[in-house]
């Protein structure tokens, strides 16, 4: 681990040369310790978090080229003790002319307009470190990829491409329990290990990388965009049926195949900013909505508006619906046993953010809730800025639902607070 670290920060450095006076080092020190409050989870530990996290990040700018570097050195006691690292950023970052710029390499991505609810945004989150209380920067996963981006008077054309899929981050049932639809019921390691099903990731073929597009544009005031991708969906929503003789036969799970197709708006209305987000998922797997085992393709869209209601208080609210296509197919094939989602489905969300104290503290309360799966989860966080140096923050996680197979309802028995105290070096 070592002498990786310390080869990466010796190239940077060295890329940046020749004038080091331009390369900045800084970062963070940080401990967060986090518990459950459900004695019931079928997970192996209590603890949902007991870590040391020190961030080093290493970064150059210059009139023709940029680098960048954030390595992230762990300590970690939650279930097991050991010791990790990761690259969460590393790239090198130029211009070609007047018009396009690249970045190569390992780096966090990120597009569209939604608050926490992503439609065109296809790119890997990490819902582990955003279950448990990790800073928020930690909810977007990293990925290898090459960007490349062409300024023109029409508008700006952006291009990613990751040669290897990089799927979402999900609970394994190690710390977090969470629903398996081949027990079915709500599994963690502490119930059995066996239970957790580790989907293998696409062959590390060169047509199964992803693209992703994006041009965007100003009107009128608002920006807008349209989308379009080619890869893979981001969860295993996907399973093939394997046997092992005659009799006996399990399920695989596995990263159904995705095209996605979208466009946004977003701009100030009203004293506020106003958002519209819309995309087409299409299940490149399951055309026709006939296999059970795979997705069913959607269409998808959300509303949101943000604007300070007090000093120094802001809200927003979003309405998201999703649209089953081929319900009928989809609901003629699902076990009468289980909750059956609605064709549409529908979910509310609302953010309250206020500042006091100077604007030293900052409490924030973040809701999801969906009438039609009748399950919902709240984010709670006050945060202190005792320095420049030194913040503290405190928070929890809350989940319900009606059902175990909903998106929050499998999440029911993982409601967890936690404590974090960061320091900052510059």
């Amino acid at each position: 681990m070592r002498p990786l670290a310390y080869m990466l920060v010796g190239l940077l450095t060295t890329s940046a040369a020749p004038a080091l006076a331009e390369v900045t080092f800084d970062g963070f020190l940080q401990g967060l310790y986090g518990g459950r409050l459900d004695r019931n989870n079928p997970t192996a530990t209590e603890q949902t978090a007991s870590e040391t996290r020190m961030q080093l990040r290493v970064q150059h700018y210059g009139s023709d080229a940029e680098f960048f570097g954030r390595l992230d050195f762990v300590y970690d006691g939650a279930d097991t003790s050991r010791y990790d690292w990761e690259l969460r950023e590393g790239y090198f970052k130029f211009r070609l002319g007047s018009n396009f710029d690249f970045k190569i390499g390992r780096q966090v991505l990120t597009w569209g307009t939604g608050d926490l609810i992503f439609i065109n945004d296809v790119f890997a989150k990490d819902y582990r470190s955003f279950f448990v209380g990790r800073d928020d920067q930690y909810l977007k996963a990293p990925q290898n990829a090459l960007r490349a981006e062409y300024y023109s008077p029409l508008g700006e054309l952006t291009l990613i491409w990751t040669p290897r899929f990089e799927p979402n981050r999900l609970p394994t049932g190690s710390r977090l329990s969470y629903y398996n639809p081949f027990v079915p019921g709500i599994v963690g390691t502490g119930w059995s290990p066996m239970y957790y099903f580790e989907a293998a990731l696409p062959a590390p073929e060169f047509k199964n990388g992803e693209l992703a597009a994006r041009f965007s544009r100003s009107v009128g005031g608002f920006q807008t965009a349209l989308y379009a991708y080619h890869g893979f969906y981001k969860n295993p929503v996907g399973a093939v049926a394997v046997m092992v003789d005659d009799t006996t036969m399990f399920y695989e799970p596995y990263y159904p195949r995705l095209n996605v197709f979208g466009a946004s708006i977003r701009g100030q209305v009203a004293g506020g900013i106003l958002w519209l987000e819309g995309g087409y998922l299409d299940s490149r797997d399951d055309p026709d909505g006939d296999n059970p085992l795979v997705q069913n393709s959607s269409v998808t869209g959300t509303a949101g508006f943000e604007r300070q209601v007090a000093t120094n208080l802001t809200a927003n609210l979003q309405w998201q619906l999703d649209y089953m296509l081929d319900y009928d197919a989809f609901t003629a094939q699902q076990p009468q046993a289980l909750f059956i989602r609605d064709e549409v489905r529908h979910l509310l969300t609302s953010r309250l953010t206020k500042l006091a104290w100077s604007e030293n503290l900052t409490l924030s309360a973040f809701g999801f809730y969906s009438p039609s799966d009748e399950d919902a989860y709240i984010r709670l966080a006050a945060s202190y800025k005792y320095s420049d140096e030194v913040t503290m923050a405190v928070g929890g996680n809350m989940f319900s639902g009606r059902h175990v197979n909903t998106e929050f309802g499998q999440f029911q028995k993982n409601d967890n607070v936690y404590l974090k105290l960061t320091y900052y070096y510059f």
